[in-house]
């Protein structure tokens, strides 16, 4: 897929214009950006006629699309440094992907996520909503990872879902104390309202001027146990885990629900990350899949067919 003009209209991913002029959804983004302009109380109003999903509606497993990376100025994926440049070709494969039967949901910034409204995308879809995303990719300051995006009460507002926090621990860098504290903070908020908090735990460390996350199962065990202590309660907890060895010794050092990322959108063999989720999805507390750029930018750039090999492993 590329990107060509904005008034492009796929054919799928969108629900047919429904309701009365003011609150009906689009069909191209040239009327996106002109809702935007002329009618931006749209946004809110299409936001409490959504039909919604909840997790109670799933059977326990979801398969959730996630874009939240270019929020954090993550734009490469793989060798494509600038694959996910072009905003509405990054919206063409996302409402293929919400498309495919299987798929439960979307993970996103508001930005995406209205866009996504507006277009009728998320009609019928569990919704969670990305909350910090001022790591910026590079960034001297990346690991203090400030909630730069939906906050607890806003999540709550637009009816979704719950809250997805990236929680980044290097212990070389003073800073994660305060996104530690962030962190506990935004899943108490979540848990007041009754709604989800995601998160992915990474035990990190700045390299060569980069921050890089220690996927050794060692690593990622250390990273459950403290995201699992956040908070003054882990009721409403699921975590976010990166797919690695020695999956069975991973996840039993937690009983909390756990989601399972994407892995590395730029590898050459797509089955043997589908062999690693197949390995994650056997543990019984591994209930589904958040993946991105895999899904969405595949190598072969066959969004439809990965998304629904994805979906083949869930249900």
């Amino acid at each position: 897929m590329t990107a060509d003009p904005t008034s492009r209209t796929p054919s799928t991913g969108t629900a047919e214009p429904t309701g009365t002029g003011d609150d009906a959804f689009v069909a191209t983004y040239e009327d996106v950006t002109r809702v935007r302009i002329e009618d931006p109380g749209r946004i809110g109003r299409l936001l409490a006629r959504r039909a919604r999903r909840t997790v109670a509606d799933t059977d326990g497993s979801m398969l959730i699309v996630a874009a939240d990376h270019p929020a954090r100025g993550a734009l490469g994926v793989g060798a494509r440094t600038e694959a996910m440049a072009s905003r509405t070709d990054m919206l063409d494969r996302m409402r293929t992907a919400l498309a495919v039967p299987g798929v439960d949901g979307v993970l996103g910034t508001a930005d995406v996520l209205e866009d996504l409204l507006l277009m009728g995308a998320l009609e019928d879809k569990v919704v969670f909503a990305s909350m910090n995303r001022g790591g910026l990719q590079g960034g001297s300051w990346e690991i203090e990872d400030r909630f730069t995006s939906y906050d607890a009460e806003s999540i709550a507002r637009a009816g979704f879902a719950g809250g997805k926090m990236l929680t980044r621990i290097d212990l070389g860098d003073d800073r994660t104390s305060k996104t530690l504290k962030w962190s506990a903070e935004a899943i108490d908020e979540l848990a007041a309202r009754e709604l989800i908090a995601m998160v992915e735990p990474f035990w990190s460390s700045r390299q060569g001027g980069r921050v890089v996350n220690d996927l050794s199962p060692e690593a990622v065990i250390r990273s459950i146990h403290v995201a699992q202590g956040l908070g003054t309660t882990s009721a409403y907890t699921w975590l976010k885990l990166p797919a690695v060895a020695d999956m069975a010794r991973v996840m039993d050092a937690t009983t909390l629900p756990t989601l399972i990322l994407g892995g590395d959108p730029g590898a050459t063999d797509p089955e043997a990350v589908y062999a690693t989720w197949r390995e994650a999805l056997a543990r019984p507390n591994v209930r589904g899949l958040v993946v991105g750029r895999s899904l969405l930018y595949p190598a072969d750039d066959d969004v439809r067919g990965a998304v629904s090999t994805a979906a083949s492993m869930i249900r």
